[in-house]
């Protein structure tokens, strides 16, 4: 999948050199677009650009795309911080080159997206794209006759000054749920529960678009390239 990029990212997408080392050589005029030399690090480039450095052609190693089942606490980080990184269950070469496509809090298990592609996480996260996520919700208390019907036309959070999107809630017992988002607010399930008088106890994500979970705790796949393409819309 070919996919636009900032011409800094782009050089050390297909070199080892690092995000300053890169921006300091398309400083020095030593990189060029199409035969011609590109002084901004910010410029969109195409994979089908003519990029050389030095004279050189450059050609970027192609994009990872994973699903994992996230553990409790873990942080979804590229590092370790009061919880560690999630990071740490990956085995494969530069890690630090990619990033979660919709982040889980530490206590939150399950479907996690990762990638080393912006364009693609883009789908993934902004509520235009109306990606579609299911959580599996455990309460404190039994849920209310009228809550779906809250959620189904939005309920205005403690901060917030819009409305939540209009979200769709099934019963599976009287203290679990399914909840499915298009959009990912700050902490938004445990807002949106508390703002209806009840408070979550469990939270885990167990399908993002046509993905649902399917590897065991803390382990990961490579996603398949229709997988990959079911985002690119």
């Amino acid at each position: 999948m070919l996919t636009v990029m900032r011409l800094d990212k782009f050089v050390c997408k297909s070199t080892e050199l690092t995000r300053s080392e890169a921006i300091q050589l398309i400083n020095d005029g030593v990189v060029e677009v199409n035969d011609e030399v590109a002084l901004h690090p910010a410029i969109q480039v195409h994979p089908n650009n003519n990029i050389t450095l030095n004279g050189q052609k450059l050609t970027t190693r192609d994009f990872r795309y994973l699903l994992m089942h996230k553990p409790a606490g873990t942080i979804c980080s590229n590092i370790d911080e009061a919880y560690p990184s999630l990071f740490n269950y990956l085995n494969i070469d530069k890690v630090t080159e990619l990033h979660i496509a919709g982040r889980l809090d530490a206590d939150t298990t399950g479907l996690v997206l990762i990638t080393d592609d912006g364009r693609w996480s883009f789908n993934i996260t902004r509520p235009e794209k109306q990606c579609q996520k299911v959580y599996r919700v455990g309460l404190s208390r039994p849920i209310a006759d009228d809550v779906a019907l809250m959620f189904q036309h939005g309920i205005k959070l403690q901060g917030e000054q819009q409305l939540t999107l209009p979200a769709q809630l099934e019963v599976i017992s009287p203290k679990e749920v399914l909840l499915t988002l298009t959009e990912g607010k700050y902490h938004q399930v445990k807002r949106m529960f508390s703002a209806v008088g009840n408070r979550v106890a469990t939270l885990h994500r167990e399908k993002i678009g046509k993905l649902s979970l399917d590897v065991k705790v803390g382990q990961w796949r490579y996603l398949t390239p229709e997988e990959v393409l079911s985002f690119s819309n």
